[in-house]
């Protein structure tokens, strides 16, 4: 009997995680699973034949380094939380935000250098996959935009801090894993262009 206790006393504690930061991670792998899904489908259109040739907007290397830049900031947000410089967090959120915003106009502008070179959503798969893999990643950097001026305005009520990161610690993983996406795409459409 005293070895059954014994056993049952040294019985681990489940993981836990935060329910909505569980609920962000199951987010995150479904967005991974439907870009991953979209690449492979360019890769097999490509190979079908009747595929637009053209060259990627310069735009996109500047949105590359905004985006590189932003993960930064916010990377410089989440230290000041942690150690209670609420000044600088505040500093760094606005400064992703902007960030976050430079990289949404960029965004724009690669779509008017794309209509400018005569490559439209309708007319050949390669630039219809081109706006809908920029449209889609835009769509989720606008949720992300927003999740930035949430936390941004609790910030500035002094609601994020070192004992309070739950949101600040959402907010860093979204903004980094919504980075990490457009480099992998940018990268793909340079390796597959």
């Amino acid at each position: 009997m005293e070895e059954k206790l014994a056993f049952v006393e040294g019985a681990e504690q489940p993981l836990a995680m935060h329910p909505k930061k569980f609920a962000l991670w199951l987010f995150i792998v479904s967005v991974v699973m439907v870009f991953a899904a979209m690449t492979s489908a360019y890769i097999v259109r490509q190979a079908e034949g009747d595929w637009l040739e053209f060259d990627l907007p310069n735009v996109f290397w500047y949105t590359s380094v905004i985006i590189v830049l932003s993960s930064c900031s916010m990377h410089w947000a989440y230290v000041s939380a942690k150690r209670n410089l609420l000044d600088r967090l505040k500093l760094a959120i606005g400064v992703t935000t902007v960030l976050g915003v430079a990289f949404l106009v960029g965004q724009w502008y690669s779509w008017v250098a794309l209509v400018d070179r005569d490559v439209y959503f309708v007319g050949n798969p390669a630039g219809s996959f081109l706006y809908v893999f920029t449209g889609l990643h835009a769509i989720h950097l606008i949720s992300g935009v927003i999740f930035l001026i949430i936390v941004l305005i609790s910030s500035l009520r002094n609601r994020i801090h070192s004992r309070n990161m739950a949101q600040m610690e959402m907010c860093v993983t979204y903004w980094h894993f919504l980075g990490g996406l457009w480099l992998y795409l940018f990268m793909f459409l340079l390796l597959n262009h």
